[in-house]
């Protein structure tokens, strides 16, 4: 079983890893979209220079981006794990990962404003726990930067301003609508991770879990596989492109799931995922040694 320094030193290697590179998915997307922009346009220029940026992130093993984001841990063990340990060591393995650059200094106390300098603080690292039957253990990690943060938003339906009702034709305009105004903030192309329902939380949460998902995968509910293919397609003719400079990449990928909602209560919540979508999963099982997979 990992545990101890050693699982303290997988957890350091999956932060690098996921800090210092781009999953294949999407980089393929990336570079499939510079090859659908106009020659020499600025928006082709800009995509083949996210792709030179990443070749050489990991080639010398430094952040894609300066902004290494918050960092969300999604962990599934075996009941032989202690959630108390795994946590331990995550926060020993972010210390650890701060203090060799692989991630910058992110956690801000709001208060008093101090920077606690290794990107621990109250309510950070965010850890999410599932008890598996199968022993072993899977850790994903997610690195959300500040720009696309500011730009996800909320909406409660329905809103009368969108001609937006209590359905899948509301939500869509609601991500419509959140796309257009972030136009180039939150570091386009990006991916919208979309929450229908739950509660204020929740439907953030459920926003953020459709960015684990790879790009080519479809929903299995027709409805939202529907909404997820008519969405990539109307955001792309925005025209804002990569970076808000025009272009016809707009969003590399759109994912929609669920939440239950109390009766009184819609909301759609949005997820903006800049072009730097960072996530990477170490896996141990036993007999086995470490994974590690985009």
């Amino acid at each position: 079983m990992l545990e101890g320094e050693t699982l303290t030193e997988a957890i350091v290697e999956m932060i690098r890893r996921s800090s210092c590179s781009i999953p294949r998915d999407v980089q393929e997307a990336i570079a499939q979209a510079a090859e659908r922009e106009a020659p020499d346009s600025g928006a082709q220029t800009t995509l083949r220079l996210l792709l030179e940026n990443i070749r050489l992130a990991g080639q010398l093993s430094r952040p894609v981006c300066q902004d290494t984001g918050a960092l969300l841990f999604y962990v599934r063990c075996g009941r032989e794990y202690s959630q108390r340990a795994i946590r331990a060591a995550i926060v020993a393995a972010v210390r650890a990962a701060t203090q060799r650059s692989y991630l910058r200094p992110n956690a801000v106390e709001p208060v008093s404003g101090k920077n606690s300098g290794d990107n621990t603080g109250p309510g950070v690292p965010y850890v999410e726990w599932e008890e598996t039957e199968s022993a072993g253990l899977e850790i994903t990690l997610l690195q959300k930067g500040g720009g696309c943060e500011n730009v996800s938003c909320q909406y409660a339906l329905p809103d009368a301003a969108l001609g937006a009702a209590r359905d899948l034709e509301g939500v869509r305009r609601c991500v419509l609508d959140a796309v257009h105004k972030a136009q180039g903030k939150g570091c386009a192309p990006g991916i919208i991770g979309v929450g229908i329902g739950g509660d204020r939380a929740t439907g953030y949460l459920t926003a953020k879990h459709q960015l684990l998902r790879p790009l080519d995968d479809r929903s299995p509910d027709p409805q939202l596989a529907a909404l997820e293919a008519r969405l990539f397609d109307e955001l792309n003719t925005l025209e804002i492109g990569p970076m808000g400079c025009g272009g016809r990449t707009t969003v590399l990928g759109v994912k929609a799931g669920v939440a239950a909602r109390v009766p009184a209560c819609y909301f759609v919540s949005i997820a903006y995922m800049c072009w730097a979508l960072r996530r990477h999963t170490l896996v141990a099982r036993p007999g086995e040694e470490v994974a590690y997979h985009d």
